[in-house]
């Protein structure tokens, strides 16, 4: 099998993995368990905070001690087994927990799979887009089977059964672990000056243009987590009216335009206006996408601007990958991309699960029905408006100090 097809195979596994959960997981647990806003944002803040912790071990293992496909595989059927055992839980302490256990194996292979993509590409600038690609797709293919699956079910409670969403993504770790011993031969890069590749990264973090990249990326970050925890509830509530049956299909209309964008449009546009120009597009689709969702209204253009998604996640996030491949030194490239891994999924999804979770409850009001029962009431659109104005500060900060270096620049451009 080619190369590439080895991976764009991972890749589909690995945010199939992802999306079986991250998108649809706090419907089930809020429609189904009961849990409150604050243990969402507790349950969502696991995996960045493991992200915070493991990638730099899983980066160190890579680049100075064992193949890199042989790191991802264990690391894999680890999770696809621990995530299996957590579907049969219903209670928040246990699920804490076990959910910690599972990130803290899972975040190393999200920047492990950039990096051995990006080692066994001739141009990453030119390629990379057509391998991540695959991971889109995957991330769609989980959404749609878990709605076949529900379907299927007849279930009245909208689920197949008990923690499906989970069984889902522990099925395809299992898978992952396994063909993840069948891709390229990545061993360790020892040619490195300093045997703690982890401390050289962090070095990157002196240059001033870095810097400014690394806090808006935190800060951006923070915001993925109001799509990432509330999109679902929000769309399933009375005000937009998506059944729980459908959520999982109807939230992949984001991936469908990931997918395009991609494909189509992240390699013209780092052409077309370099690397600083193509973050700053991706910037400004966040508070585009949030004050559609903070107007509310009509249902239609609420669904549809999920597809803003692409451009949100592509052009900012996708390119950033790009981006530090671009600059970071190759000896310790997979530190690098444990560094950005981080500070996006780690350090920023760990604040913005916590602050949304946070946020949600702040604008929940409890009124009581005629019969005395408590109903909780979300003031979406209050919500909404706090990942707005915040998306908008770092668009102008972004434009006022974040200068593109030249050489940087003609890597990242194709």
């Amino acid at each position: 099998m080619s190369v590439k097809f080895r991976l764009g195979a991972m890749m589909f596994l690995e945010y199939a993995i992802w999306g079986s959960w991250a998108p649809v997981l706090s419907a089930y647990l809020q429609n189904n368990l009961g849990f409150t806003g604050a243990q969402l944002g507790i349950i969502f803040s696991l995996l960045p905070l493991a992200t915070i912790v493991s990638p730099f071990l899983g980066g160190q293992l890579a680049d100075r001690w064992f193949p890199t496909q042989k790191v991802i595989g264990v690391l894999s059927l680890l999770g696809g087994v621990i995530l299996i055992l957590i579907a049969s839980i219903t209670s928040f302490g246990a699920m804490v927990w076990l959910m910690l256990l599972y990130c803290l194996v899972y975040a190393p292979t999200l920047a492990l799979t950039n990096s051995i993509a990006m080692v066994n590409l001739r141009s990453s600038e030119k390629e990379f887009g057509s391998i991540r690609v695959w991971g889109t797709i995957g991330w769609i293919a989980a959404g749609w089977a878990l709605t076949g699956w529900r379907f299927a079910a007849k279930s009245p409670e909208g689920i197949a059964l008990k923690g499906d969403v989970l069984i889902l993504a522990g099925i395809f770790s299992l898978v992952m672990g396994v063909i993840s011993f069948f891709l390229p031969h990545t061993p360790p890069q020892k040619g490195g000056s300093n045997p703690w590749a982890f401390l050289e990264a962090l070095k990157m973090l002196k240059d001033r243009n870095f810097l400014i990249f690394a806090v808006i990326s935190f800060v951006v970050a923070t915001e993925l987590q109001f799509y990432y925890v509330l999109t679902s509830p929000f769309l399933t509530s009375a005000a937009i009216g998506v059944s729980q049956k459908s959520i999982g299909a109807v939230m992949t209309i984001a991936q469908f335009a990931e997918i395009f964008v991609m494909a189509f449009m992240l390699s013209w546009a780092l052409k077309k206006f370099g690397m600083r120009r193509t973050l700053t597009l991706g910037i400004l689709a966040w508070p585009i996408r949030y004050i559609i969702f903070v107007i509310g209204q009509p249902s239609w253009l609420v669904i549809g601007s999920l597809a803003l998604h692409g451009f949100c996640y592509v052009f900012f996030f996708t390119a950033a990958y790009i981006y530090v491949d671009s600059i970071a030194p190759k000896d310790i490239r997979n530190s690098a991309q444990s560094l950005i891994a981080t500070i996006i999924l780690g350090f920023g999804n760990f604040v913005g699960s916590l602050f949304c979770g946070w946020i949600q409850d702040v604008f929940t009001t409890t009124a009581a029905t005629a019969g005395g029962e408590a109903v909780k009431a979300i003031n979406w659109r209050g919500a909404f408006l706090v990942p707005t104005a915040l998306t908008l500060l770092c668009l102008i900060v972004f434009l006022a100090f974040f200068r593109e270096k030249k050489n940087a620049g003609a890597q990242a451009t194709v």
